[in-house]
């Protein structure tokens, strides 16, 4: 049997631990966007793949979830919740038809114009949220990360 610390370290982690405050400041903010646009009847994360999608013309899942860094089975419930609201369709790719793209259609070109005002207005609560500084330090930061991918 393992022998249990004597000393415990919680205090350390909750006083230190930048993962959990960027989780809660994560949770925070996507309330705001998600909020913002429910009355489209899309999230925050279905939002990013559509923007990705259409800015990559046509992608594969697995390169949605490597730029938005998205575990495989969010990517998949979320695009296939696209696909029924007709945001998103499925095209073969030309060189494996085992693999194929999303493409984002009609429908969903409109749908991001039409949230468009409502995550103007997200983007000024999260800015005012987490302040000018931060928020442009996070920007610069998760650009870095984001376009490590494309």
């Amino acid at each position: 049997m393992k022998k249990i610390p004597d000393e415990d370290c919680s205090g350390e982690i909750a006083a230190a631990c930048i993962g959990a405050r960027l989780r809660v400041i994560n949770r925070v903010i996507t309330g705001v966007y998600d909020d913002a646009i429910r009355p489209f009847g899309m999230k925050i994360s279905q939002a990013n793949i559509l923007v990705v999608a259409s800015q990559l013309e046509a992608a594969t899942p697995s390169k949605i979830g490597s730029i938005l860094k998205m575990d495989r089975s969010t990517v998949s419930r979320n695009v296939e919740r696209m696909k029924r609201k007709g945001w998103l369709r499925k095209a073969f790719a030309t060189d494996d038809n085992r693999s194929h793209l999303l493409k984002v259609t009609r429908k969903g070109v409109k749908t991001l114009n039409d949230i468009l005002p409502a995550w103007r207005s997200a983007q000024r609560e999260t800015v005012k949220i987490l302040g000018k500084e931060t928020a442009g330090a996070i920007f610069e930061q998760g650009n870095k990360i984001m376009m490590s991918e494309f």
